[in-house]
């Protein structure tokens, strides 16, 4: 029973940040704007909150990535993990480098490397790692993770810099190019300390519950205390802004995600790991189920639909489409972006999402035995 629960305390979480991945795509296609949401020069306390709570889906990807990855190793062995682990990570490397690249932009001058590239990098570092003791796993992940920040007065454009710890855009040939949207310095530390983290949900239920309320906790502290006098691990300091309590908070929490900082991942795990123990003591909840236990399906499709829905709605609209990136993009005439219709159009684009889900999982589920009793 309680690993029936911690399972689904897990897809839970999951489908609760698909859900929220969702909302800051939905904002991309149905919302661009020509200002930074975390610009505090240029934003609003909505814009910036609607950004700001997507910040909580690449990490708890990521380090619930680690920790499945551990359950999954208790069940097959470590041999059997690590064949896994390698193939499953390629997949990713090549979907993210062909489909969800086209579904960005519809089209391909650019290779875009985000979410499912240090997934998949992470999901082949794992199945190294995987054969060391957990303590040397977990040694790894924190040396790759708390220093990190120490290099970021280092600026360099070549290709392998990029990679390891620096956003940037690599120009291959012509107007063919790779943007490096995810440096993989923190990530890869960060799948290894939730695979180091797999333990604790072997544990039973109200000592692993008050774990995970207290790591919470201790992430939290250290984020206050490190971000309170710009100590250390975020490369933006933060500052009163001389406009209120609500500014001067939204200064304090705006952390560096690309890389992560270290205070980026202290905040956002750090509210991770509660939610996670809390979820533990509820009824699971059917749609984060059904989206936290069929991630890759819901990544693979929604970037596509949600950037399709985009253009008629645009072209009825205003007439055109956005175009360009940064540095050069444009709006039709007329245009301002609204959060209404931002939410909108993310409410239904998770409609949309749930029943094309559970029509791939039913066909899915008849599969098998559609084969058996039509085996020619």
């Amino acid at each position: 029973m309680s690993t029936t629960k911690r399972l689904a305390s897990i897809d839970m979480l999951r489908g609760l940040v698909i859900v929220l991945m969702a909302l800051d795509h939905t904002r991309d296609f149905f919302g661009p704007a020509l200002f930074n949401p975390e610009d505090l020069a240029k934003t609003t306390p909505l814009w910036f909150a609607t950004r700001w709570i997507t910040h909580l889906c690449a990490s708890t990807f990521v380090l619930l990535a680690g920790t499945s990855a551990y359950l999954r190793g208790t069940k097959c062995g470590i041999p059997a993990l690590s064949r896994y682990l390698v193939t499953r990570g390629l997949l990713l490397l090549v979907l993210e480098a062909t489909w969800i690249s086209f579904s960005w932009q519809l089209g391909y001058n650019v290779t875009i490397l985000q979410v499912l590239w240090a997934l998949g990098m992470g999901m082949i570092f794992l199945a190294g790692l995987a054969w060391l003791p957990l303590p040397a796993i977990a040694v790894i992940a924190a040396l790759l993770i708390v220093p990190h920040n120490l290099l970021d007065a280092f600026q360099s454009n070549h290709p392998l810099w990029l990679a390891w710890h620096q956003q940037g855009f690599w120009p291959v040939a012509g107007n063919y190019g790779v943007f490096l949207a995810y440096p993989l310095m923190p990530w890869l530390g960060l799948i290894a300390a939730g695979y180091a983290l797999g333990p604790v949900f072997q544990w039973e239920a109200a000592r692993r519950q008050r774990f995970l309320l207290a790591a919470g906790a201790v992430l939290l502290l250290v984020f206050v205390v490190l971000r309170s006098g710009n100590f250390y691990g975020d490369p933006d300091p933060w500052s009163p802004q001389g406009r209120g309590f609500v500014w001067d908070f939204i200064s304090f929490i705006r952390v560096h995600k690309y890389p992560p900082s270290l205070l980026y991942l202290c905040v956002t795990v750090g509210i991770a790991l509660p939610v996670l123990a809390w979820f533990e003591r509820l009824r699971p909840v059917p749609m984060l189920m059904l989206f936290g236990g069929t991630p890759m399906f819901f990544y693979v499709v929604h970037i596509a639909l949600i950037h399709f829905l985009s253009v008629p709605y645009f072209m009825l609209r205003y007439g055109a489409m956005p175009q360009g990136g940064p540095g050069g993009f444009t709006v039709p005439d007329g245009y301002q972006p609204s959060l209404g219709v931002v939410y909108a159009a993310w409410v239904a684009a998770i409609a949309i999402m749930y029943c094309l889900t559970t029509l791939w999982l039913r066909r899915k589920t008849l599969r098998p035995a559609t084969a058996q009793t039509h085996p020619g």
